[in-house]
């Protein structure tokens, strides 16, 4: 087994950049309608393979808006049921459609295919753009289906901190609450893309910043595979996943030279 990868033990699918909401906080920029997305079989397969070879607890699809696409989020979570893979996570902003039929059809159809972890963002910067009615229709409905829903707030500058989208974000999470929807821990916008663009006033100038999602090169614990199938420097589109893991090195070990 590759000894960078010995403690691998989650799967992270990037399902599409592209979004319905203009968030201002957005690590990943100015992305747009980015129309690339991920193949649902392609990454069916990849899960059936690595977990085959990998002790893997938990796989993930987020985006951009991983539900403009709700047939590969309910592909990859199928097929991670199927391996017996027993965390099954996805993130939403929950507005992908305004027909009540769709929204709650796509909500039934995660739930049959085995999702059992759903994380909802929803703070003070999703709800600039997008309309809270729809996302709260969305959270009902999978409710009603029994799967785990939890709110997924983006905090600035910490939990506790008092700033004005701090204070609107615990109004939205009131209203969720109140549907009997839990709150989850949430993260701390990271100054990175849209967020070092709109708001480095809340940031502290000249001081460097390790972004905590980060996985160490030398310890990877989660292979992120994007839209396009990049993976760990290879394409699963091109080859066969396990054979990008087991080849996998650190960018700073090619040829004994630090980049």
């Amino acid at each position: 087994m590759n000894p960078y990868l010995k403690n691998l033990n989650r799967i992270e699918f990037v399902v599409t950049l592209a979004c319905t909401g203009r968030c201002r906080h957005c690590s990943q920029g100015e992305h747009g309608n980015v129309g690339r997305r991920l193949d649902a079989d392609a990454a069916a397969l990849a899960v059936r393979r690595i977990a085959e070879n990998y002790r893997i607890e938990s796989v993930m699809t987020f985006g951009g808006e991983p539900l403009l696409y709700p047939e590969v989020v309910c592909s990859i979570h199928a097929a991670a049921g199927k391996m017996q893979i027993p965390k099954r996570q996805f993130i939403t902003n929950g507005y992908f459609s305004r027909e009540t039929g769709k929204i709650e059809a796509v909500a039934a159809a995660l739930s049959e295919s085995g999702v059992n972890n759903i994380l909802l963002s929803v703070d003070a910067f999703h709800q600039e753009s997008i309309p809270l009615e729809y996302v709260k229709h969305f959270a009902g409905a999978v409710k009603d289906t029994g799967c785990r829903l939890r709110t997924q707030p983006a905090w600035l500058v910490s939990r506790e901190g008092d700033n004005p989208y701090n204070r609107r974000t615990r109004e939205i999470l009131e209203e969720f609450a109140a549907m009997g929807i839990e709150e989850n821990d949430g993260n701390v916008i990271f100054p990175e893309g849209n967020a070092l663009k709109y708001l480095k006033e809340y940031f502290e100038p000249g001081r460097e910043i390790r972004n905590p999602y980060e996985d160490d090169p030398e310890d990877v614990r989660a292979v992120s595979i994007g839209p396009d199938g990049s993976a760990l420097g290879g394409n699963l589109y091109e080859r066969d996943i396990c054979d990008i893991l087991a080849s996998y090195t650190p960018m700073n070990k090619i040829d004994g030279c630090l980049y």
